[in-house]
């Protein structure tokens, strides 16, 4: 039994972008830590896997859909959660999309793309969810930025942009509702082995590169970002807000590896 400061038992929590990758570690290490959590994304398949994979936890969920593209989708998924639940105690925001280019040539199309993606649907969710939580005066939000909300990484302007306003988004909101009871954080990602970047990390120079920076040699796995969800979401971590936990194999310490 673990301790109960980190015991997540009769809470819900809705992850945002939850149904693959990241997103879907957190949903599930949620659950191992006794919350109830709905996982959502655009494409149902995914949203009814994550799902499956959530109650073999012994956990409830429920199956919807979102887009943080489409607010009325995203207030659509905060109502049937309370439909179901009653309350949100936990949001993650997970969703996003990242596209490698040239600034210099990069069309605003793409740039608004990301953005509306990556900063306003945080915002949006933030919104949405932070309004139940604010009345209830209760509550944890936790972001998702990346090293790229702190340090560049070439040619993905628009997604370092997006992460860093992702980074003030969460201080800005930890300093208007703190006091009311809603905590907001966020954590950022080192590099991780997922299915969608597996190929870049292991094939190409940008890959060497990004693990001869990393001090401990090698890419996380998508387990080792469980523990940071469930101490941000947990009673463990009641007195911390509008920090950035960065969960990195020490990129960001790093000057010169040899």
């Amino acid at each position: 039994m673990g301790h109960k400061l980190f015991d997540l038992t009769g809470r819900t929590a809705v992850v945002v972008g939850g149904t693959s990758g990241i997103g879907l570690a957190m949903a599930i290490g949620l659950a191992e830590a006794g919350a109830d959590v709905v996982a959502s994304s655009r494409r149902p398949e995914q949203v009814d896997e994550a799902a499956r994979q959530i109650e073999l936890t012994g956990r409830r969920t429920l199956r919807l859909t979102s887009d943080v593209a489409d607010r009325a989708s995203l207030q659509a998924l905060c109502d049937g959660v309370l439909a179901g639940f009653q309350k949100v105690d936990i949001l993650i925001n997970c969703a996003g999309k990242i596209k490698r280019e040239p600034t210099l040539t990069a069309s605003e199309e793409t740039w608004n793309d990301i953005m509306n993606t990556n900063v306003t649907g945080t915002l949006r969710a933030c919104q949405i969810f932070g309004k139940h939580m604010l009345e209830r005066g209760a509550g944890r939000i936790i972001n998702i930025a990346s090293l790229n909300t702190f340090v560049s990484l070439k040619e993905v302007t628009a997604y370092a942009a997006s992460k860093a306003a992702v980074g003030a988004l969460t201080k800005s909101l930890a300093v208007e509702w703190s006091s009311q009871g809603v905590n907001v954080n966020a954590i950022a990602p080192g590099v991780f082995r997922t299915a969608l970047n597996q190929k870049l990390l292991d094939e190409s120079e940008r890959g060497h590169e990004l693990r001869m920076r990393t001090p401990m040699d090698r890419f996380g796995t998508t387990p080792e970002l469980v523990g940071a969800a469930i101490f941000l979401a947990s009673d463990a971590a009641s007195f911390v807000t509008g920090e950035i936990l960065v969960v990195d194999g020490g990129f960001l310490a790093s000057g010169v590896n040899q």
